[in-house]
């Protein structure tokens, strides 16, 4: 029969000292991004591009205000002629008075909306093209500075560790100007 082996404590080493061979730490280099950021409504009012845009649109919003106030007028005009003739009109003839005044309505109306339609469609082409230049120009900039992303400014919500953020509003409005002015 196999002996009986006493019970002896475990070996443990001292504090500090170890059979093994001692691992140093060393700490793992944190990897550094650049994040660029970026305002776009600054981008918009700063930029030539982004005021010629505006100013275009106010005008255009001004010009045709002015033609639908002068329809407007027309109209009303129209109405007030119609409700001092009325007395004096046959049955037929107020009929085809309030059929003509429906018509001149429904034209007001197509006006209105053919206008809303055109001012509508070209704020989108101008914003369209001045978001092309903003993505043209953002990554030359991001390429030329060495960014890893640039993002709209109230798009970022949390940056970790290592990130970097570089504001380039400035810079790229600077560069969407250098570059409309070489057109």
């Amino acid at each position: 029969a196999p002996a009986a082996i006493p019970d002896q404590p475990a070996l443990k080493p001292a504090p500090g000292l170890s059979l093994l061979s001692a691992a140093k730490e060393t700490p793992q280099p944190v990897a550094s991004f650049k994040i660029g950021i970026v305002d776009i409504n600054k981008v918009s009012a700063g930029t030539v591009m982004g005021k010629t845009a505006q100013s275009q649109i106010k005008s255009q919003q001004a010009r045709l205000q002015k033609q639908g106030e002068a329809k407007r007028k027309q109209l009303d005009k129209f109405k007030a002629d119609a409700e001092r003739q009325l007395p004096s009109l046959s049955p037929q003839q107020r009929e085809a008075k309030s059929k003509e005044f429906q018509k001149k309505i429904e034209e007001f109306q197509k006006f209105g909306m053919k206008a809303e339609k055109e001012l509508m469609e070209n704020q989108q082409k101008l914003t369209k093209s001045l978001i092309e230049a903003i993505s043209k120009a953002a990554e030359e900039l991001g390429k030329a500075k060495g960014m890893s992303a640039i993002v709209v400014n109230r798009e970022l919500l949390f940056l970790g560790v290592g990130i970097e953020p570089i504001e380039l509003t400035d810079d790229l409005i600077k560069l969407i100007d250098e570059k409309g002015a070489k057109k």
